[in-house]
């Protein structure tokens, strides 16, 4: 069973930059979708981004589109989130989560659901002052 460890969160100023990875141990990385939640204090987690199980296909919710870019590079085990533009709304903790299944249609529906993901990380803070 892979294990999820996400890194590269922090405090960055409004407008400003952070790269998060999630680096997934164990077999089976590039068979499964992968996607990033995030729950800011207060607020129940919701869906940030998800890719397919090749990286062709991504899907975004709406407030991050054009700012955040979710990658993947199965020779690191690792899947991205690239946040620029930074908004204080964006901050929060994000979690990064694996599905059970490759299906390249899962992004259509499934994937935008907490209960779409089987396995997740810990979590790694970000904060956007304004």
């Amino acid at each position: 069973q892979l294990q999820l460890l996400e890194s590269g969160g922090g405090l960055v100023q409004a407008g400003g930059s952070l790269r998060l990875s999630c680096v997934a141990s164990g077999r089976g990385f590039d068979l499964y979708v992968m996607g990033w939640f995030r729950q800011a204090i207060g607020k129940e987690r919701e869906f940030v981004a998800a890719v397919s199980a090749n990286g062709e296909r991504q899907y975004y919710v709406d407030s991050v589109k054009g700012r955040f870019t979710i990658s993947r590079d199965s020779s690191q085990n690792t899947v991205f989130l690239q946040m620029n533009s930074l908004e204080p709304e964006d901050t929060a903790k994000y979690y990064c989560a694996q599905a059970m299944t490759g299906w390249s249609r899962y992004i259509d529906g499934p994937a935008r659901a907490e209960r779409g993901y089987a396995i997740w990380g810990q979590g790694t803070q970000v904060t956007v002052s304004s």
